[in-house]
């Protein structure tokens, strides 16, 4: 299945296909590794909430944001 063919779906069989694509890679054998990139930016955040510099919005106000 390529990009076109996914555009061609529906929000909700995407979100099946992903479902199916997660559901797939949790039982192979193997470990499925995280990015360096990846690991930094958790450590960042979790840095930022204990020292107490996170900052958290609702869902409300981020839907507000998007929509500027």
């Amino acid at each position: 299945m390529n990009l076109d063919e996914l555009k061609k779906l529906s929000s909700a069989e995407r979100i099946q296909v992903m479902e199916a694509l997660w559901d797939s890679m949790l039982y192979e054998d193997g470990e499925i590794n995280t990015p360096e990139w990846h690991t930094r930016i958790l450590e960042q955040r979790k840095k930022a909430i204990a020292d107490g510099s996170a900052k958290f919005i609702s869902i409300s106000e981020l839907k507000a944001i998007r929509e500027q």
